[in-house]
């Protein structure tokens, strides 16, 4: 992954107030009791007053964020302001005890760790830059540490110059781990959230098929009552030719609702298995022929190594799932988009096979994971690749199935889904 795509400007990235109060809390309460027991105990004469006076600014603008700011998170922008006054707040602080020498420098990294997981690139960037710019004068102007007693450790003076250096490399390294990882989290849990978007809306085309196919149900019976009285009526008054036409057009207004609820429930409304049950080999000439309408590539079905159909239930993960991988197929094909069904009593394997270019090499190893792109320009502009798999993998992977990705020797790409027979069939 490429340093642009880890640092990807997001705009709505936000930090939670609440959490940076306490952690502002505990950097202050701590800078307090190390001033007062290094000062009182280990007897470190310190410009007491200048520590205590900076320590207070920084309690005031916390108390200030959790009471007056009125806001439950905080945008980019105040985020790096506020992270910017701590560094500035930990700089001063650190000029007046020692500044290098004062073991506690390695706080100083922190905003800049916060900001690569929570916030943009260039609020990074500038904390980062920032960062090395005060471990720098820090290192050359502080005020000593004054210590009226015998010291016994001494340091050769390279030894605290390469203090500094050593502090920037683990900013340096721990940012870049930070901002992967933010990256990486916030990829995922987008990726999981429209999952959980098209889990919902398959579940309410779900829910919209049962009440179709119970209302077909339902209106057949009327229906059909208001022909036979109709055609009767008609037999009583066909001496009035008035009356016939108006009968007529009842009629044939009766039997045309009549034919739009067989469609509806397509000869299947009992128990409503329309919905929730089909044979594997039925589901995939459904799907594939809902593909045809729509492309003019040529999908071929064989079903030679199957000695045997199953029953499936038609979850939202199996339907999503199958339609996805068999969508990218015909998107990514030149011509044609072979789809081959093994069904065993161990095992079901459906395998999907196109003609297109096949899985880009820069791309293989991240199959499966979502917001992947590739170099070459033609694939991404055909979206597909990344979350789209990622979420017809997931899916799957939910009922049981093994997805594997390669390229098959013939050229394009080639995925194999397979199952437990047992697994799938009800």
């Amino acid at each position: 992954m490429i340093l642009s795509e880890i640092f990807k400007k997001k705009e709505n990235l936000q930090l939670e107030k609440k959490t940076l109060v306490i952690l502002r809390w505990i950097a202050i309460l701590g800078q307090l009791a190390a001033i007062l027991i290094v000062n009182f105990i280990f007897k470190f004469d310190l410009p007491i007053l200048s520590c205590l006076i900076i320590i207070f600014f920084g309690a005031f603008t916390n108390l200030y964020l959790q009471y007056w700011f009125n806001k439950s998170e905080l945008n980019n922008l105040e985020s790096t302001i506020f992270l910017f006054h701590d560094l500035l707040q930990l700089s001063f602080l650190l000029f007046f005890t020692g500044g290098i020498q004062n073991p506690f420098i390695l706080f100083l990294i922190v905003p800049s760790i916060v900001s690569s997981t929570l916030l943009t690139f260039k609020s990074t960037l500038l904390l980062t830059i920032f960062t090395v710019l005060i471990i720098s004068i820090l290192t050359f102007f502080h005020y000593p540490l004054p210590y009226s007693g015998n010291l016994h450790f001494h340091v050769p003076q390279y030894y605290l110059y390469s203090i500094p250096v050593s502090i920037i490399i683990a900013m340096l390294f721990l940012t870049y781990f930070g901002a992967r990882f933010g990256f990486v989290s916030r990829q995922k849990a987008e990726a999981l959230s429209k999952l959980e978007l098209i889990i919902a809306q398959e579940h309410e085309l779900e829910s919209i098929g049962h009440q179709a196919a119970a209302a077909a149900h339902s209106l057949g019976t009327p229906l059909s009552t208001i022909t036979v009285v109709a055609s009767e009526l008609k037999k009583e008054i066909s001496v009035n030719a008035k009356y016939t036409k108006d009968i007529d057009l009842l009629i044939s207004q009766a039997k045309r609702c009549s034919e739009i609820l067989k469609k509806i429930s397509l000869n299947q409304i009992e128990e409503d298995k329309f919905i929730s049950d089909v044979t594997l080999k039925n589901f995939l000439l459904e799907t594939s022929k809902s593909f045809k309408e729509i492309s003019e590539k040529e999908i071929k079905l064989d079903f030679s190594k199957s000695s045997k159909d199953i029953l499936i239930k038609r979850t939202p993960e199996i339907t999503y799932g199958i339609r996805n991988f068999i969508g990218n197929a015909v998107k990514f094909s030149n011509k044609k988009v072979n789809i081959d069904l093994s069904i065993s009593k161990k095992d079901t394997v459906l395998t999907i096979k196109d003609d297109g270019p096949g899985f880009p090499s820069d791309i293989y190893s991240s199959l499966g994971q979502p917001y992947i792109s590739s170099k070459k320009k033609d694939i991404n502009n055909k979206s597909g690749l990344g979350l789209g798999t990622f979420i017809g993998k997931t899916l799957l992977e939910r009922r049981g199935g093994v997805i594997n990705f390669s390229n098959s020797n013939e050229g394009g790409a080639k995925v194999e889904i397979k199952w437990k027979t047992s697994d799938l069939e009800i």
